[in-house]
Parts: structure tokens; sequence; C-alpha cells
């Protein structure tokens, strides 16, 4: 049976490239974007296999409205591709209220709108998979992405709580952790908040001349077969990193965090107190 696939943020960086890839694969897809006009070009090769839905991932409501639509378009749902988001750049002392409250809604917000609209179909089918689009700094942190940081933690922390309440009913959970990627994640997509404070200077030109290695990005294309190697996995990783930086940075971040709590185990059975 050709598989339902339900990717948010469709129109363009992984989004646009995993529709492709799970269509030419014969899948169903309904891709959803603020700009759906972006996927005119799948439209007119791929026709009726799929579906284009103009989203706001932050109002719920027309969340609940779209994944309505797809159910009654396709029949059902197999696959959530929860890839909607985008990354706030800056200090966590310059960033605005309103900028870091965009951030939460969308990154984090709007994936669990999403996943609470599927979940009542895939409780009817006794089956799904919802892929979780976060990053490996969800996992660890790296300065000036502070904001983007804290909702990558917070969905990492949603998901696996979902996983474990839905795993009973048949639904499987991945969080899918890459590093940088050449996408326009940290281009046209990105928001800056202000550089007003010279003392973080030194922080921002170190930030700046690290991403100067174009070693450091990954290459988007050589994604597409590891998402598919998820999508058809029986027993999908709960997590799994994408890019060789984001294996290397967790691996050694893992370590000193064990090493931290194994230094400190005396003291954390001490604060038992009994």
């Amino acid at each position: 049976m050709s598989k339902v696939i339900f990717i948010t943020g469709a129109s363009k960086g992984f989004g646009k490239l995993w529709a492709e890839a799970m269509l030419k694969r014969g899948y169903k897809v309904a891709g959803t974007a603020r700009n759906i006009s972006a996927l005119d070009d799948l439209k007119a090769e791929y026709g009726d296999q799929i579906l284009q839905l103009q989203l706001d991932v932050n109002n719920r409501s027309e969340v609940f409205e779209t994944v309505e639509k797809i159910e009654k378009h396709f029949g059902r749902i197999d696959v959530l591709i929860n890839n909607a988001g985008f990354g706030l750049f800056g200090t966590t002392e310059e960033t605005t209220e309103q900028q870091a409250r965009d951030q939460m809604e969308t990154n984090f917000f709007g994936s669990l709108w999403v996943a609470q609209a599927v979940l009542p179909i895939m409780r009817k089918q006794k089956s799904g998979h919802i892929i979780q689009v976060s990053s490996f700094l969800g996992l660890t942190t790296i300065p000036l992405l502070g904001l983007y940081n804290a909702s990558k933690f917070a969905v990492e922390g949603l998901i696996e709580t979902l996983g474990s309440e839905t795993a009973h009913l048949g639904i499987k959970t991945t969080l899918i952790e890459p590093n940088g990627f050449a996408t326009d994640w940290a281009g046209a997509s990105a928001v800056q908040t202000s550089s007003d404070i010279r003392d973080y200077n030194p922080v921002r030109s170190a930030f700046a001349e690290s991403g100067d290695n174009p070693d450091t990005w990954g290459k988007p294309e050589a994604t597409v077969q590891p998402i598919l190697d998820v999508i058809d996995n029986q027993n999908p990783p709960k997590r799994l990193l994408f890019g060789k930086i984001a294996y290397h940075v967790v691996n050694e971040v893992y370590k000193k965090r064990l090493e931290d709590i194994e230094n400190w185990k005396e003291v954390s059975i001490s604060a038992h107190g009994h």
C-alpha cells in the first residue's frame, strides 16, 4: 500500500527535497506551507499524488482543519514529518519579547498543534509515525542561538514523552537532529536580533568564523536516503543525528555530561535526604 506522508514546511529546504523524494518513490504527499505556489512544480509533475495546502502552523484551528482535509482527501495519514520552523540568531539579552515568543510559537507550539491534530487519525488507524525535525541543538547549545536552542530542547521533551504515551497504540516517534545544512535556514528564512551591545562582539566574531568553513555545512541532498530509511524501518530510532558535526559534537557532550554526573555522584545521592 502506498503510504500517505504529511510534510509541514514543504515549500523549501528539507521539506521540499523530501516531498519530491517521497513522490518519486510513489508515496502520496500532503505538503503544507505558507507559500504553496513553491510546490507548483511538483504538482505539475505528480498530479493527484500530491495535495498542496496553505498552512500557518501557529494557527491551531487552521492546523486541525488542514489535517481534516488531508484525511478526507487521502483517507489516512501514515507518516507526519513535522518540519516547519525557523532560526532566530542573536544573543539572548538582545532578543525582544516578540522575537522570543515567535520562535517558540512556530518551533514548539506549531509542532505541538500538528502532532495533536494527527494523533486522533493515527489512533483510529492503530498505526502511524511522527517524525519531528529537531536539531542537534536540542541536545547541546551554541552561542547566539539561545531561543532556537530552547525551542528545540522543548521539542525534544515533547516528542520523547509523546512516544512513551502512544507506543502501545502502534504510533512511533523519531526525532531527527541535523547539524547545519546548506539550506536557507541560516539565510532568507532566518531572523536576526539587534547587535547593539558591544560586549558581545567577540562572541559574534567567533560565531561568524565558525561558519566560514564549508565543511561545517551538510549537503541537503545527502539526507534523502536516510529519511527514506527511517520511514521504511519497522523499528525506527527514537533519535537520529543527521551530519558528522552533529555526531562528533553530541558524542563529546554526552561523554562530558556522564563524567560530570559521576564526579558529583555522592553530592547527588546525599541531596535525596535518606
